[in-house]
């Protein structure tokens, strides 16, 4: 345990009765991540208990769950689906030292802990939480009680959204409606399913990407590969697919200053299924399709947002690139036990700028950069193109048609056949020979090798770097499979400079987790 934090962001609720109570527990609810502590402050019979009750049958989407008072058992653990929650209570404690005998330090990591009297542990709480402090207030009725909530630490920019996202739902119209957490994808943008009688939307909320440090030519990693910073390109990205009649999202309400969107729910179906899940032919095909409708048009690189607010795509150039494909370096490699030398990187860098010049050099389309079954919806009852609902292309640029078909083909959390790749490849290079008399097959072929190669590269330092930074261990399973979509493109006779370069060294991942079954 750490000293105690001083400062921090504070807001005041004031609860009349017990709905409002569950509707504070909602929003709380919906912010939490695995590993938070949540300490719940006020005296004898002030709720804080009630609180907690409410905030495990919330997570546990079970209102009859039994929640007993942990008051004389000091720990309650629940297995719940999001995470595993653990309710404290310090009461009976005489001093901090006896925390250890309680075996705080034995709890899961990844455990939501529920605090109740944390003065109890007064100057050993960790810096990042959230305190849930309760008074009474008899003036307001029996059951009225004043809370405030403050976040500690990286808790504040959290604890500064409750409210934000609360006073958003209202103004939408949407504050009464039943709120699910959907699992999300590897950033800090988070997704909850909303239920309002018969109508369903989805309440996505993506905070401002804050810079991170710099780490060229004074430009933080996301500049330089061009990711997005607020919810605008996404917006516009809804839009501009939409109206050219692609399932994207609709927009029903936004709050752009805030990053917060109510948009058109599509639905679960994947475009995959088993256990473990594999492609479905039929709806990786029209996927497919979906990709050679939107390359065979021209396509702007500005689209109008809302009045005077236009986005701008931003190019794929050779320094996104190449900052892409030395994550192996940072990243991968380091989690191999490699050290990389300036003489290894200045090796690769160069050879990757010669092989990736192609692509600087290609047409340019719309590259959606994250066309992969994770962000794919089946939508059966629609039409031709339609029939596939597209998510998480806030991030596109302008760019070469091959790198969606290559996100598509060597998906990296679906173990697409090297038949089924090939044919389905095989297919949109027949389409598009059909349609466009410019277009050259061979050299597609080979770009889409080159940006395969570039894909995988970047995604297993990504899945290292998710796991050493970000405490997120789960991914790494699913670098077996990525290595081996690398060593497909890799085989390519073009990059026979750079796969010499792999083989002597970047060693392959023989003590990484197997890929998942479920």
């Amino acid at each position: 345990m750490l000293p105690l934090t001083s400062g921090g962001s504070s807001f005041t609720v004031a609860l009349a009765n017990e709905q409002a109570t569950e509707r504070l527990v909602t929003d709380i609810a919906a912010m939490l991540e695995p590993g938070d502590l949540v300490t719940l402050s006020g005296d004898l019979g002030a709720g804080k208990t009630t609180f907690a009750r409410a905030m495990i049958r919330n997570l546990a989407d079970n209102p009859d769950i039994p929640v007993p008072s942990p008051t004389f058992t000091l720990i309650q653990t629940y297995d719940l689906p999001r995470f595993p929650v653990v309710h404290a209570d310090l009461y009976r404690l005489e001093g901090p030292g006896e925390l250890a005998e309680l075996g705080f330090d034995d709890l899961p990591k990844d455990a939501v802990v529920l605090l109740e009297w944390p003065d109890r542990a007064a100057g050993f709480l960790p810096p990042d939480r959230l305190d849930v402090a309760f008074t009474l207030n008899p003036q307001a009725g029996p059951e009225a009680r004043k809370v405030r909530i403050t976040g500690y630490g990286a808790f504040v920019s959290r604890a500064e959204r409750i409210p934000a996202v609360r006073r958003f739902l209202d103004a939408s119209g949407y504050g009464q409606a039943e709120r699910r957490r959907i699992q999300g994808d590897a950033s800090t943008r988070s997704y909850e399913r909303l239920r309002l009688g018969e109508q369903r939307a989805i309440l996505m909320n993506s905070p401002r990407r804050p810079d991170g440090p710099p780490v060229r030519d004074g430009k933080p990693y996301s500049a330089i590969a061009h990711l997005a910073e607020d919810i605008i390109p996404f917006v516009a990205m809804a839009n501009g697919l939409r109206q050219r009649g692609f399932s994207a999202p609709q927009i029903y309400e936004a709050e752009l200053s805030d990053g917060l969107l109510i948009i058109e729910d599509l639905g679960a179906e994947p475009v995959v299924a088993g256990d473990p899940p594999a492609p479905i032919e039929e709806r990786y095909a029209a996927a497919v399709d979906a990709l050679i409708a939107l390359h065979s048009q021209e396509l702007p690189g500005a689209i109008p947002v809302a009045p005077h607010v236009i986005h701008v795509l931003p190019t794929y150039d050779i320094d996104a690139y190449l900052i892409e494909a030395e994550l192996l370096l940072d990243w991968y490699l380091p989690r191999r036990g490699v050290a990389v030398s300036d003489a290894v990187r200045a090796d690769y860098v160069a050879l990757w700028a010669d092989a990736l010049q192609m692509a600087v050099e290609a047409e340019a389309t719309w590259v959606l950069r994250d066309f992969h079954s994770p962000n794919l919806i089946w939508l059966p009852e629609r039409q031709n193109v339609a029939r596939v609902g597209l998510l998480d292309f806030q991030d596109a640029m302008m760019g070469p048609a091959a790198y969606d078909l290559a996100s598509l083909l060597q998906d990296a959390r679906v173990d697409v056949p090297e038949l089924l790749e090939v044919s389905l490849l095989g297919h949109y290079v027949r389409s598009r020979s059909e349609s466009d008399a410019g277009f050259e097959p061979a050299d597609f072929i080979r770009l889409y090798a080159t940006l395969a190669a570039q894909r995988a590269s970047k995604i297993l330092g990504i899945f290292a770097r998710l796991d050493r930074r970000d405490g997120k261990p789960q991914y790494l399973r699913h670098i077996p499979r990525v290595w081996g979509y690398l060593q497909r493109s890799l085989a390519h006779p073009a990059l026979a400079m750079l796969q010499d370069w792999y083989s002597l060294n970047v060693p392959a991942p023989e003590s990484e987790p197997a890929p998942p079954q479920s």
